[in-house]
């Protein structure tokens, strides 16, 4: 006799079980965040369906789908039934919307106050393990023209290129800078090499009547602005 098979693919189930179908007649909406994943990796393994390892990985990070896209593909990988391609799917999927949410967050944005430059800036680098410091340059009217990279990596001790920041802010016509760095530990003080670099570039930009308006210190919840401390 054959041994059947107890893989749970999608294809088996009855047709209102299907994620993929109610997705196609119930629309997108009423998914839960296991179904939804569930379309990506298409089977469970032996003894469980897509859906119900979905809800294992899922609530293996208390069913937090930001803490999600914070795996690495080997991390997916120790979960039964999850090889390299499904984890790789996984972590472009959700790549694929922490980049969304960072384009829709710089469309709409005119910066109104330190809350809208956190929304710019923290799907961007508040999830991120390691520290980045970026520029964001503003027009005569608050709106985001364009955000830089400046250094990755830390900032202590990393020389500032003052130069290529105020270059770039005359090639793009900015009246207005914006400071912006994460801090991984979730720390919301500024270091004094914070505020070296800040004052740093105040001093320079301020020549050219370009303003520094602002540093925000970055975590993946909430923020600290120079700004509102009253230390810019």
């Amino acid at each position: 006799m054959h041994e059947k098979s107890t893989s749970f693919s999608i294809k088996s189930w009855s047709q209102d079980d299907r994620p993929r179908e109610k997705l196609l007649y119930k629309g997108k909406s009423v998914l839960s965040d296991a179904e939804l994943v569930a379309i990506l990796i298409g089977s469970g393994n032996r003894e469980e369906s897509a859906v119900a390892l979905c809800k294992r990985i899922l609530g293996s990070v208390d069913n937090n789908l930001s803490a999600l896209g914070k795996l690495s593909v080997k991390q997916l990988m120790q979960f039964k039934g999850i090889g390299e391609a499904k984890a790789v799917t996984i972590a472009a999927a959700l790549e694929l919307g922490r980049r969304r949410r960072g384009e829709e967050a710089l469309e709409k944005k005119q910066i109104s106050s330190s809350r809208s430059v956190f929304e710019v800036m923290q799907p961007v680098i508040g999830e991120l393990q390691h520290e980045e410091f970026w520029i964001i340059y503003l027009n005569n009217s608050n709106k985001v023209i364009q955000k830089n990279q400046l250094s990755k990596g830390g900032i202590t001790g990393t020389l500032v290129d003052v130069r290529l920041v105020l270059k770039t802010a005359l090639e793009v016509g900015a009246t207005g800078l914006i400071l912006a760095h994460n801090h991984p530990s979730g720390t919301l003080r500024p270091s004094e090499a914070d505020k070296q670099i800040t004052e740093k570039l105040k001093t320079a930009s301020q020549s050219l009547d370009i303003k520094v308006l602002d540093h925000l210190i970055i975590t993946e919840n909430a923020y600290f602005s120079f700004a509102d401390e009253g230390i810019l």
